[in-house]
């Protein structure tokens, strides 16, 4: 196949490319390179084909691939209210529009990122088929973006949603405002495993490298199958709450210990999935990390790494510092477009 991949510079997109490549198939990559400088260890993977360009644009045309698989976004909870309507812009308007571009371009499958952060707030274990309730810019967005592109399916056009639960885990572009990876920090870092929360929440973990896997089964998989679904994307073993997290990460990492920020307070964000729909429909993309395992990894990262703790916890690894950096250098406006070309940092 030939995909087209927003956001092939990211977080997920860097082991997407990686894993797509391996399986034969040819990769463009679209990015508004905003992250440049982020990545720990090996330099991330490139396709061999590139496009620089802002997804809100509606140039370039789209090139004739067999799918696209939408990630780029603004990306968490903290950027998306930075400016909730420039997110909702971004994170709901271009994606549709991106989708409907697609299907006038007669391109058959588009495999958008949404997000468990969806559902909110709600002590079930909750299912596709669960209400929606966002809390937050981040959350509305993708819960709109997604009922938007799911309801454009045709015999001809398979859109599926793929809603990871919260990310983790080393990536050669590394996130370092991830719960998981930000309390590994802290540990190595600081000896604390700082709790920026009571840690009563709940939440989906799920390793990146699994959340690449997912998106490479949902391009790859019969129409019939994804068309117009939503998939969980995780492990229905794997919701912890964030105190038993720094427990765990406590327990693997000698010398550190758990401390409560001073401001540390409730987070209504508190949610479980279940993901056994797609255990069933896509089973080749069942989540191979545990929690152990991927922090065991994160810990080597960044042990191998020649990082000082104020590169660890820069604007390198934070989406939402990047961006600040970028603005008050005088690079990037307020409505987050370039004002200077980027250029890949050391």
């Amino acid at each position: 196949m030939k995909l087209l991949l927003t956001g092939h510079r990211g977080y997920v997109g860097a082991h997407l490319v990686d894993l797509l490549e391996a399986a034969g198939h040819e990769v463009v990559g679209l990015d508004a390179y905003w992250y440049e400088g982020g990545h720990l260890g090996r330099p991330p993977a490139e396709p061999a084909v590139t496009i620089r360009a802002d997804i809100r644009d509606p140039e370039p045309a789209l090139p004739a691939v067999d799918a696209v698989v939408h990630l780029a976004a603004l990306s968490n909870d903290p950027l998306g209210s930075f400016d909730p309507e420039l997110t909702l812009r971004i994170n709901r308007d271009a994606a549709v529009q991106l989708a409907h571009r697609a299907r006038a371009a007669g391109i058959p499958r588009f495999v958008f990122a949404s997000s468990c952060s969806v559902y909110g707030v709600s002590p079930d274990l909750l299912d596709e088929d669960s209400p929606f309730r966002p809390l937050t810019p981040y959350a509305r967005a993708k819960a709109e973006a997604e009922s938007g592109i799911l309801a454009l399916a045709t015999d001809e056009f398979s859109p599926v949603a793929l809603r990871p639960g919260t990310a983790f885990g080393h990536s050669p572009r590394l996130r370092g405002d991830l719960v998981v990876n930000n309390l590994v920090a802290h540990a190595l870092f600081d000896g604390e495993v700082l709790l920026k929360s009571d840690g009563l929440p709940w939440r989906p973990i799920v390793h990146v490298e699994d959340i690449a896997r997912a998106f490479a089964a949902a391009a790859e998989a019969p129409a019939d199958a994804v068309c117009g679904q939503a998939f969980n994307v995780g492990a229905t073993t794997m919701n912890f709450q964030v105190r038993t997290l720094a427990d765990r990460i406590a327990a693997a990492i000698p010398g550190s210990r758990i401390r409560f920020a001073p401001d540390a307070g409730p987070d209504h964000r508190s949610y479980r999935v279940d993901c056994s729909r797609l255990a069933a429909v896509l089973p080749h993309s069942r989540p191979r990390w545990t929690l152990e395992a991927g922090i065991e990894a994160l810990v080597d990262a960044y042990r191998q790494a020649p990082l000082d703790r104020d590169q660890a916890f820069g604007p390198a690894f934070f989406r939402l510092q990047r961006i600040q950096a970028l603005i008050d250098a005088g690079q990037m406006s307020r409505s987050l477009s370039w004002q200077t070309q980027p250029t890949e940092a050391a």
